[in-house]
């Protein structure tokens, strides 16, 4: 692959909260799990294992505890106002958005072994979990970009502390293992329109930080805000 068919990749790649029913075929499903494990990892750790969930009765279950923890979410996201709140959270608290990877055909979940960052310089052991967290995001991104060069739709499934503790029990994952992540799969339903990204120019900097180009607090807050505008609602 070229820079520029690996750019029309990254360009092209979308996260999708809707899917056909389509089952993914096991031929795709082994070479998306490929490009996770060539994902790189401090000191090669290697840290991730991977679970992929096709039956109907754990995906629901997964779906219930998602709906569960994202009531947990709803609690501060009504803590703003509402134009700063993400999309499904903006008629808060009428509505409780169900959860967005309930009809996926497959769902990729994202466990790492936090005993792997003994790999790593003993200096960065005083906080293992942010060496794990690390290299668990590489291994997703790998997914991701992998998803997308196989014509398949994904979206990026955030596992924080309260969710975990809910799937865990659901998957078996024990203990000492860790889930960062889920990646739902399978072939999109609907065309997303293409994302805002900031331009080249504002973000690259040469040789030193370049403070002209430095946001206050008050641009960011309106960029945020700017953001929240430019998306009419969740697709669900």
């Amino acid at each position: 692959m070229d820079i520029d068919s690996f750019l029309e990749l990254a360009r092209t790649r979308r996260s999708i909260r809707r899917f056909k029913p389509d089952p993914v075929p096991d031929e795709l499903v082994k070479k998306i799990l490929e490009a996770g494990r060539w994902a790189m990892s401090g000191a090669n750790g290697q840290p991730w294992e991977f679970i992929v969930v096709k039956d109907r009765e754990t995906k629901d279950k997964l779906s219930e505890t998602g709906a569960e923890a994202t009531k947990a979410s709803a609690a501060l996201e009504s803590s703003r106002v509402p134009e700063m709140r993400q999309p499904w959270y903006r008629d808060l608290p009428r509505t409780i958005p169900r959860s967005r990877f309930s009809d996926a055909p497959t769902i990729i979940v994202i466990c790492g072994d936090p005993r792997t960052a003994q790999a790593s310089v003993l200096n960065r052991l005083s906080d293992r979990r942010w060496v794990v967290d690390e290299n668990i995001a590489a291994a997703t991104q790998m997914i991701h970009l992998a998803v997308a060069a196989c014509g398949l739709g994904s979206q990026w499934v955030t596992v924080d502390r309260y969710f975990e503790e809910l799937i865990k029990p659901i998957l078996g994952v024990p203990p000492i293992l860790r889930i960062f992540s889920m990646v739902p799969i399978g072939y999109p339903a609907y065309e997303p329109k293409a994302p805002h990204r900031r331009d080249l120019e504002e973000i690259v900097h040469y040789e030193k930080y370049d403070k002209a180009k430095y946001r206050s607090h008050e641009a960011v807050q309106e960029f945020i805000r700017n953001l929240r505008g430019s998306r009419s609602g969740p697709i669900l």
